[in-house]
């Protein structure tokens, strides 16, 4: 399940429609997970109990971190995880954060 601005559910299809407009997909499902279940395409995989200092990183420490451009607060981010209760809470961490 993912979650955009709002707490809004936005479908696969509908994901794959943002992401040609540069939004920037956060997985928060857990290593392992991936491994088993695979990563979705153009998504950076950021476990949940690493979000919040992530998204605090300095933009050099997540690049070295995740090989990926860190968000600005200003970006679309849309989080995904697994069945979607996990993507809920990183919604609220990154408001809470400043990310609009």
């Amino acid at each position: 399940s993912l979650c955009s601005g709002g707490e809004r559910s936005v479908s696969y299809e509908e994901l794959k429609d943002l992401k040609k407009n540069s939004v920037i997909h956060i997985d928060v499902r857990e290593r392992w997970e991936i491994d088993r279940y695979g990563k979705i395409p153009a998504s950076i995989n950021i476990p949940l109990n690493e979000l919040v200092e992530a998204l605090q990183m300095n933009p050099t420490e997540f690049k070295e971190q995740y090989n990926q451009k860190m968000p600005a607060k200003s970006d679309h981010v849309v989080f995904s995880c697994f069945a979607g209760t996990r993507s809920k809470q990183a919604l609220n961490f990154a408001t809470s954060l400043g990310f609009s």
